[in-house]
């Protein structure tokens, strides 16, 4: 496929593979643990592992540069989610009908608090689904949740930084260039005017989008100056 090398190229899918295994068994081992030291709770009782867990690895490790990637919107966005679902499930009882609800409401809160994760949505239909279904979960459920989502977020922090990807993810700034007619530039203003009028929400940070715009501006730019001098 055309441009399928740039996804897959300099080993990138087998850093975000190990670190997506590496994550996930962590959160493993470390939920199991901490489980067995809370009284009255044991690893047959609540799950040492969520599903939702597995996408947020996903995004953590294959595309730690995304703005639904950073720690605040895995830690936020999983956590209100998977608390308004089992708020849900324990308030309407019926499992499709809490389910649509927490799932809804969910996107609402995380956009509003700027931590939107679409792995958040999955874990407000599990919660939902659980605390409305036969097995009753109780609010004791939020804790193998958080404990998986916050041993991610540590090693997705310390394997990130190791493998080269900043995390938090760090906008790289390229300078502002002086551009010479004909050649036309564009301003901050006209990338907000332009995404604004689009209504879409793109997956890549504005500020990295507007560095790869004044690299690509620099680029051409020395393209035509040393087309001057020859």
């Amino acid at each position: 496929m055309p441009g399928a090398h740039l996804a897959v190229g300099h080993l990138g899918w087998l850093r975000g593979a190990l670190g997506a295994a590496l994550g996930i068994a962590t959160a493993g081992a470390v939920t199991i643990f901490l489980l067995g030291l809370l009284p009255g709770t044991s690893t047959d009782a609540l799950p040492w592992l969520v599903a939702p867990l597995g996408a947020s690895a996903v995004l953590v490790f294959s595309v730690p540069a995304s703005p639904l990637a950073q720690p605040w919107p895995v830690i936020g966005g999983n956590l209100i989610s998977a608390l308004l679902g089992i708020a849900m499930g324990k308030l309407i009882g019926l499992p499709w009908l809490s389910a649509s609800f927490a799932v809804g409401v969910a996107i609402s809160l995380m956009s509003l608090m700027r931590c939107l994760h679409p792995p958040g949505g999955a874990c407000a239909l599990l919660c939902s689904l659980g605390a409305a279904g036969p097995d009753a979960w109780s609010w004791v459920y939020l804790a193998p949740i958080g404990i998986n989502i916050f041993t991610l977020v540590v090693v997705g922090w310390i394997y990130n930084n190791l493998t080269g990807h900043s995390w938090p993810h760090r906008v790289l700034n390229a300078p502002v260039t002086k551009t010479l007619a004909p050649l036309p530039s564009y301003s901050r203003e006209d990338l907000d005017a332009v995404v604004a009028q689009w209504d879409e929400m793109l997956d890549v940070d504005l500020d990295d989008l507007d560095a790869l715009f004044r690299a690509l501006e620099q680029r051409v730019m020395g393209r035509r100056e040393a087309g001057k001098g020859s």
